[in-house]
């Protein structure tokens, strides 16, 4: 009995939930922001929840997040209430719109939503015209007047009336009806046009309005993961990162074989694309460019001596894959451009400059060497860090394993880290080194007949 009273129990509070989710949209909307809201509605659908109520307060942002934000809002079937708190500016203003209810606190705004850069500079006619009709299509998609929504965007939009619950209504008091002025709402300008339902000072009063009154409210909060997603899209740290995996990976192909300095560069490079990835700022476009450029790298480090087309051809993929990978696929304004063009520069220079500094200062230091340069191991001794490898030009060694084209040589009980002339040589193949250059030791094999490097 008690099995079929705590079955019935479930089954009643999973068909009836009472619970209401509310969603802070405070500060500016960025890439980091779609995950949070995508994970939230769908725990909120999952736990059968009454509304999700999105507590808003912005100047707005992004506008690729703004329409990622917009479209999953758009998908959820629960009811979904845009509680305008203070103010809801360009993208705010969309995510609002998108919203089956608007309710606003007295003395909030809702508006103003064109494509701007950080000057104030207007955006190009592209992205007015994208951000004008995504604007209008979810007014319709709500029942709201499409005019108003336009005119938040496009300033050279002009009317006098507009039509509102089948009437022809004059519009004398909204600025924005006039060329050259955008629309941004008052409260109650925006009750008169029908684009807010109603106001509320609070979220006790807000629920009350909806019949929620008895309702518990789940409090959503970003989680660690979603935290860490933001912070990596944000442009200064999405530009550390490229800087340190252009290094990372250029100071490896000065050096013989894969370490340390490799290993951090595709790091940085994957925690930049994973992130990118989850902020749906990356296609598998961009990934392919990218990957193609590592493997090309990986190409010339481990098996073609010197650097050739491979190395320039997988960095030219590399950087053109990363440009890709900093723009959306919305239409964008000069400021996203140059954005994006900024944050690759200062990875490429970034690397090029961290290059040189290790290369002229660190280099030489005895800890630098122990981390990056496979160097000569005695057996009483174990590694060196010596750069007097000079001394065994000329002489004749033994693979160890197989060169291909790296790999290691026995000779006079010392190990080397060597590489191959070209060819790949196999375990025991006796070689002649023939040049040190830094760390990077050049063997040939050795002819049988004439005991002479061929």
């Amino acid at each position: 009995m008690k099995n079929i009273i705590l079955f019935l129990f479930t089954v009643y509070s999973v068909i009836y939930s009472d619970v209401v989710y509310r969603i802070p949209i405070q500060g500016t909307i960025d890439l980091g922001l779609p995950p949070y809201i995508s994970r939230e509605l769908a725990e909120a659908e999952k736990n059968n929840a009454l509304a999700v109520i999105f507590d808003i307060d912005t100047f707005g942002g992004r506008v690729d997040a703004a329409t990622q934000i917009k479209d999953a809002i758009l998908d959820s079937d629960l009811l979904t209430v845009a509680f305008i708190n203070r103010r809801a500016i360009s993208a705010g203003a969309l995510i609002s719109l998108s919203c089956e209810k608007i309710y606003m606190t007295g003395g909030a705004s809702v508006g103003a939503a064109t494509a701007v850069d950080m000057s104030g500079k207007k955006g190009s006619e592209k992205v007015i015209s994208f951000m004008r009709e995504e604007m209008a299509s979810t007014a319709e998609k709500r029942s709201r007047n499409t005019a108003i929504a336009r005119g938040m965007v496009d300033e050279e939009l002009t009317f006098t009336h507009i039509v509102l619950s089948g009437d022809s209504i004059v519009v004398d008091d909204l600025e924005g009806r006039k060329e050259g002025k955008l629309i941004s709402m008052t409260t109650q300008q925006a009750l008169k046009y029908g684009i807010a339902d109603g106001t509320a000072e609070n979220m006790d009063a807000l629920l009350d309005s909806l019949g929620l009154s008895a309702v518990s409210v789940t409090e959503s909060t970003e989680n660690w993961s979603e935290a860490v997603v933001r912070f990596l899209t944000n442009p200064v740290v999405a530009s550390l990162l490229t800087t340190f995996g252009f290094l990372g990976i250029l100071f490896e192909l000065q050096s013989p074989g894969w370490g340390i300095p490799g290993f951090v560069g595709l790091t940085c490079l994957i925690l930049s694309l994973g992130a990118s990835y989850i902020a749906k700022l990356a296609t598998m476009s961009d990934f392919l460019f990218i990957f193609a450029g590592i493997g090309f790298l990986l190409l010339e480090a481990l098996v073609i001596p010197g650097f050739g087309i491979a190395g320039i051809g997988g960095i030219l993929l590399m950087v053109y894959g990363l440009y890709m990978l900093l723009l959306p696929d919305v239409p964008v304004g000069d400021e996203i451009l140059s954005q994006a063009t900024d944050g690759l520069l200062i990875g490429i220079i970034g690397g090029v400059i961290g290059l040189y500094l290790l290369v002229k200062m660190m280099i030489r230091t005895q800890f630098w060497q122990q981390l990056t340069s496979p160097g000569i191991q005695k057996k009483e001794d174990g590694y060196t860090t010596t750069f007097g490898w000079e001394t065994l030009i000329g002489q004749i060694g033994t693979a160890e394993s197989d060169l291909h084209p790296s790999g290691w040589v026995i000779i006079e009980d010392q190990r080397v880290f060597v590489v191959s002339e070209g060819e790949f040589l196999d375990k025991g193949t006796e070689v002649k080194f023939l040049s040190v250059d830094g760390n990077r030791v050049v063997v040939r094999k050795l002819n049988e007949n004439t005991k002479e490097g061929v």
